[in-house]
């Protein structure tokens, strides 16, 4: 076998992905003066953040408006979820105006009130109304405006190529107490799979910023667009140090359409069903498990702000129960849909819907919100009209066609270990967004995509003050 010469890029920084935690720490990067940097990903615009969302697509932070809120009342609040580092909490507590205002400047329409306010909501374990949203793609305009700045700056950006491999050196090279470190990547140029060097490419980089999300091709059914595969497992077999990998969130998502169904779309109470896989055997299957209608609707209703399965809300008719019974139907070879176009029609002992049995929290969300109408398809045009559109745009029409779900996997509260500077064990590999560990069990939704943000401007400061050399 002859020898194979393959080319070599050498740069300081080597951001890998294109999600909205890339590209935010490539951007202040930037900021901060470290230009010899550059983005490699698979596909510009093809991850997670990019394709994903839900009927109101939560950014969590700080509170900015209303009650009095703290740095240390968030980050005890975020620790509380368990599986979160104090130390980190507090950094994801403290950066969150910062990087959400850096959002703000760069274009992402967060609403506010006319006195400048940004306001908050309710949700998912969320106590303070901190969450803020920018529509069911709010992490899609935060990649857009992430991008365009970047083209703005002209980052150079390798696109089109799989990183397959992290360069390592290990323990004591060059100073006999220095830890095992990164020092670039493998990649392969997927235009040039057939010239003699097989399109292998190498990047000699001082840093590595790994920002590649979570490992959405483990799962069955997933919510994770069918382009986002991962790289934990390249960053394990190099060395780096993992943490809670168990834990996995699920959740209620379709499954032709990849989308979550939080929020609205179960606030507005729709009719659950299951059916044999030809569509016999019609069954509101639920009926059987709670005690009568009003029960049954509140655990739908709160299923929209309490959206993630939680084992601690299966007991007592809790909203999670739901998730239970629509992961056995399925595993029982059913297929399990919501139909928006008519309500919970009772039998096995209970009562058919009215709105008269919706209990008091459901009712004042549903009258406040001018949505207190008879069907769950008018109470979603009233609640939330996009929610309906987006499924339309791609081919699905509430209205008319029943919608197949499952209890998905849709995101990974695990990842690598980093430290508060979101540095890895390995030293000068920086994991952020998804891929890294750093979010905790029980979070609140809208967690995840400030520490993404917050995750950035840490590693981005490190590299700045200690890395940014040749």
């Amino acid at each position: 076998v002859g020898e194979i010469r393959l080319p070599v890029h050498s740069l300081n920084t080597l951001v890998v992905g294109s999600g909205a935690a890339a590209r935010n720490a490539a951007l202040q990067l930037l900021r901060r003066g470290v230009e010899d940097i550059a983005i490699i990903t698979d596909k510009w615009n093809a991850g997670t953040s990019f394709n994903a969302g839900s009927d109101k697509q939560t950014y969590y932070k700080l509170a900015l408006t209303g009650n009095p809120d703290s740095a240390g009342e968030l980050a005890r609040d975020l620790w509380a979820g368990r599986c979160m580092h104090g130390d980190i909490a507090l950094c994801e507590a403290q950066g969150s105006a910062e990087a959400f205002f850096n959002l703000v400047e760069l274009g992402v329409p967060f609403p506010h009130d006319r006195f400048g306010g940004f306001l908050g909501y309710r949700t998912d374990n969320d106590g303070r109304g901190r969450a803020t949203s920018a529509g069911p793609l709010t992490s899609k305009l935060m990649c857009e405006c992430l991008g365009e700045e970047l083209r703005r700056r002209k980052l150079r950006i390798f696109d089109g190529y799989q990183v397959v491999a992290l360069l390592t050196r290990p323990a004591g090279e060059g100073d006999m107490k220095s830890p095992a470190s990164v020092c670039g990547v493998v990649a392969i140029d997927k235009g040039g799979l057939n010239d003699d060097d097989f399109g292998l490419v190498i990047f000699n980089a001082r840093n590595v910023v790994l920002a590649t999300g979570g490992p959405g091709g483990l799962y069955r059914d997933s919510v994770y667009p069918q382009s986002q595969r991962g790289s934990t497992g390249m960053a394990l077999r190099a060395g780096a140090v993992a943490q809670n990998l168990t834990e996995s969130q699920f959740g209620m998502a379709s499954v032709a359409f990849r989308w979550n169904l939080s929020g609205s779309y179960q606030q507005v109470i729709p009719r659950y069903l299951s059916t044999e896989p030809d569509g016999s055997d019609e069954r509101e299957f639920l009926n059987l498990h709670f005690p009568d209608m009003k029960t049954l609707a509140s655990a739908i209703f709160r299923k929209g702000y309490e959206w993630p399965f939680d084992c601690q809300k299966v007991s007592g008719f809790g909203s999670s129960l739901v998730d239970l019974l629509v992961h056995g139907e399925r595993e029982s070879g059913r297929r399990v849909f919501l139909d928006f176009t008519s309500n919970p029609q009772g039998g096995e002992g209970l009562e058919p819907f009215s709105l008269d049995c919706l209990d008091d929290e459901a009712k004042d969300y549903l009258q406040r919100s001018g949505a207190l109408r008879e069907s769950p398809i008018q109470r979603l045009a009233a609640l939330n009209q996009p929610s309906i559109t987006l499924f339309r745009d791609h081919g699905i029409d509430l209205a008319k066609d029943r919608l197949e779900i499952a209890v998905c996997a849709q995101h990974n509260n695990g990842g690598l270990g980093a430290d508060l500077w979101w540095q890895s064990n390995l030293r000068n590999l920086f994991p952020i967004g998804e891929v890294c560990g750093t979010h905790g069990v029980r979070r609140p939704g809208g967690a995840a995509l400030n520490a993404g943000q917050v995750g950035g401007f840490r590693a981005a400061q490190f590299i700045a003050a200690h890395c940014g050399e040749a």
